[in-house]
């Protein structure tokens, strides 16, 4: 299954190997669209291909940390 989402990431990410961390940490696969990060604050559109059940699970995860999920 493969869910395009856009994320705003919060400046705190800025120099975390945020992509890494979640290809370490879940069974899934990201495929990044478009992105930029400002000094206030991030974005990135991304296609993650992974089963339902993986994708809940990071978006939970990412939404705990403080970062905006939006399904597209």
């Amino acid at each position: 299954m493969v869910k395009k989402v856009e994320l705003n990431i919060p400046t705190s990410f800025k120099k975390e190997p945020f992509f890494y961390n979640i290809i370490k940490e879940f069974k899934v696969i990201p495929s990044i669209l478009e992105a930029s990060f400002s000094t206030d604050t991030g974005w990135a559109i991304v296609n993650f291909e992974g089963s339902s059940k993986e994708l809940k699970r990071l978006f939970k995860h990412l939404e705990e940390k403080g970062i905006e999920v939006n399904l597209r």
